[in-house]
């Protein structure tokens, strides 16, 4: 492995631990593909951490549209190097499994609301914003694994994406509401008696409660239909699926916890995660 695959591998090794392990239970060939789709990710996922105002974090998430349609129309292998490890090892990955670029221009368009304060309007807008980021990242990475299988289950990696990401915002929330932030869906909140700038507040009032419990059953709903076609998954898709293993566990943390999801992000063990990922790996989504 040379130095610029490293840095890729320990980006995501250090941003996002869930996906870099199920990255070990693929083919050794797509490991670096997978890698530098999931580096990328954490790259634009992160940009709200290293920015103090919107406009900055606007500029990097042009750059890599920049980077991304430059190399449109580039014969495999010809994108020349821009010197940016992360950058060049998703153009190389594009080009190679001619991965649609319109999926990550949608990508970086969704990822400018995390740049800002504006609360999520609605139940329909949060699984719109789920479907562009993870949804997408799950189909992205399933067309490197198969590319035969992965059209006939984009359906179900919209699922596993509204139900990945649902998971995730749940566990930052405390991060969203000392920024201020609020992705929990104004209407949402409403049916919990809360709004969002009450949410983000103090202790997040009397409907706060309501509003997680009511987030995680809109997770688990998404979860329990992804389960469902699950059941179907040809193992070459596996891997691509593999880090929705540990949502359901997450999610009974946080009902099962003293500890509110408003304060604290709920943990599983190293050693439950990499039984979780390696007992799905190998066997798949149960039937029953």
């Amino acid at each position: 492995m040379d130095d610029a695959a490293k840095i890729v591998m320990e980006t995501v090794r250090a941003a996002d631990r869930d996906r870099y392990l199920s990255v070990l239970y693929a083919p050794e060939g797509a490991r670096g593909a997978l890698l530098s789709l999931y580096a990328f990710n954490a790259e634009i996922s992160g940009v709200r951490d290293r920015i103090r105002e919107a406009l900055p974090g606007e500029v990097r998430l042009q750059w890599w549209r920049d980077v991304i349609v430059a190399d449109d129309g580039a014969a495999e292998g010809d994108g020349a190097s821009i010197g940016h490890p992360v950058a060049d090892a998703l153009k190389a990955t594009i080009s190679t499994h001619r991965l649609p670029r319109p999926a990550f221009e949608n990508m970086l368009e969704a990822r400018v609301f995390d740049l800002y304060d504006d609360p999520m309007p609605s139940r329909t807008d949060l699984e719109g914003y789920c479907g562009e980021t993870a949804a997408a990242l799950i189909q992205l990475a399933a067309m490197v694994l198969d590319p035969v299988e992965a059209p006939r289950f984009a359906e179900l990696a919209g699922r596993a994406g509204c139900a990945q990401a649902m998971t995730g915002l749940l566990l930052l929330l405390p991060l969203h509401r000392k920024r201020g932030q609020c992705f929990v869906p104004a209407d949402i909140l409403a049916a919990a008696g809360s709004t969002p700038e009450e949410f983000v507040a103090g202790d997040g009032g009397p409907g706060a409660e309501r509003a997680v419990a009511a987030m995680i059953a809109l997770a688990r709903e998404h979860l329990a239909a992804f389960e469902s076609g699950a059941r179907s998954l040809p193992v070459s898709l596996r891997p691509a699926f593999l880090p929705l293993a540990l949502s359901r566990a997450y999610l009974g943390k946080m009902e099962g916890s003293r500890h509110s999801p408003l304060t604290g992000a709920a943990r599983l063990s190293a050693l439950r995660r990499h039984w979780l990922l390696f007992r799905r790996a190998t066997q798949g989504w149960p039937s029953a």
